[in-house]
């Protein structure tokens, strides 16, 4: 099983965000053998690391991924916490769409998607409404959808 994760880069974790999260991730994950897609750029990417993290103290299946839009040195330096790093090919993609690219590229392998979108614009709802075009199954953690 592949989650991904999108949300918005200037998210605030509030009271019960990490509770709910880790309550979600036991329901869909349980002891399975899981991917985290985590893109590793801002707030909320920080967010769902921390909380799978956390979830990985009890449920050792659990691998950590950085989805990478660029081949750096820096970007592999800031993926060296993860278990695992990713690089999807994205050599011919100008920089500038790198980022929504490699959203793409998690929506597209991910079983479901864990989402914080509380507005309808920037990267995070282009991410979840691709998400949504792709039928994905979607928990977004602004709503009590689920």
């Amino acid at each position: 099983m592949i989650i991904g994760f999108c949300g918005h880069a200037d998210f605030h974790s509030a009271l019960g965000y990490e509770e709910r999260m880790l309550d979600l991730l036991e329901n869909i994950v349980g002891d399975r053998k899981t991917d985290m897609y985590i893109g590793g750029y801002g707030n909320f990417d920080s967010f769902a690391y921390q909380c799978c993290a956390e979830y990985k103290k009890k449920h050792p299946r659990i691998n950590i991924v950085y989805i990478t839009p660029y081949l750096t040195e820096s970007a592999l330096r800031k993926g060296e916490k993860y278990d695992d790093v990713i690089y999807p090919e994205l050599e011919g993609v100008p920089r500038r769409f790198a980022i929504l690219e490699r959203n793409k590229y998690i929506v597209e392998r991910s079983d479901a998607l864990i989402a914080f979108v509380n507005r309808n614009f920037g990267g995070a709802y282009k991410t979840y409404r691709y998400a949504k075009t792709k039928r994905k199954i979607i928990y977004n953690l602004a709503e009590n959808n689920w």
